[in-house]
C-alpha cells in the first residue's frame, strides 16, 4: 500500500484540524514544503512554527481556531485546564469573560497568541481531565474567582459528580501535592458536598 504524500496528507485533514509538519509523511523538507504550498493555496492557516490549522472554508473566508484549541495543540491534553476567571466561565461560577485564555500547565512554552500560561509543578495532576484542573485552579482564590458564591460552586461540584464529569477519587490523590495552601484548605470544606454526592 503507497504512503501517502505530504500534500495528499493535508488534504485528506478534516476541516477544524492542526496539522504538525513533523507528523506527516514523508521528509522534513517535503512536508514544510507541501505546507507552505497548502497556505498559499487557502487550504491551511499557519499557526505557529511547524503548527498548521485547517480550517472550514466560509463566504467570508477560513475558519481560525480558537486561543484554547491552539493551547490544546501546542501544550497537549493531559495536565493542563482552565485557570483564573477561564476556570470560573469553566465551572460556570462567574459571568465575567477573560480577553485570553489562561491555562493551568505542567511546561509553559514560547508564548501562545491569545494564552497566558500558568506554570504548575504538582506531576499528579496529569491524571485530572480539565474540568479537574479548573477546579484546582477555581480553588486557589474562589472568593475572587465565584461571583455566584462558595454554595453555587458547592453545587455544581456536586452536579458534576452526579454527572460523572470529574473523579472525587482522583481530585483526593492528587490535592496532597498541591503547593498552594488554599486549594488543600478549600478541597477540604467541598468534602461534604462530595461526600454527598457520592
Amino acid at each position: 500500500m503507497p504512503t501517502l504524500s505530504p500534500a495528499a496528507a493535508i488534504r485528506e485533514t478534516p476541516d477544524r484540524s492542526f496539522v504538525h509538519v513533523d507528523r506527516l509523511p514523508g521528509s522534513s523538507t517535503a512536508a514544510r514544503k507541501a505546507a507552505s504550498r497548502a497556505v498559499k493555496d487557502g487550504l491551511l492557516l499557519p499557526v505557529r512554527r511547524g503548527l498548521y490549522y485547517r480550517g472550514r472554508r466560509t463566504r467570508y473566508g477560513v475558519t481560525a481556531p480558537r486561543a484554547d484549541e491552539i493551547a490544546r495543540a501546542v501544550l497537549g491534553t493531559r495536565g493542563i485546564g482552565p485557570a483564573g476567571y477561564s476556570a470560573a466561565r469553566a465551572w460556570g461560577v462567574t459571568t465575567q469573560i477573560p480577553p485570553v485564555w489562561h491555562v493551568a500547565t505542567l511546561r509553559t512554552v514560547d508564548p501562545i497568541d491569545g494564552v497566558v500560561q500558568h506554570e504548575r509543578r504538582n506531576l499528579a495532576r496529569a491524571d485530572l481531565n480539565e474540568k479537574e484542573i479548573a477546579l484546582l485552579e477555581l480553588l486557589r482564590s474562589p472568593e475572587v474567582y465565584a461571583e455566584a458564591g462558595w454554595d453555587a460552586l458547592a453545587d455544581n461540584v456536586s452536579a458534576a459528580l452526579q454527572a460523572g464529569e470529574i473523579s472525587a477519587d482522583r481530585l483526593r490523590n492528587v490535592v496532597p501535592g498541591e503547593y498552594n495552601r488554599a486549594v488543600r484548605d478549600n478541597f477540604a470544606r467541598l468534602e461534604t458536598a462530595m461526600m454527598a454526592a457520592e
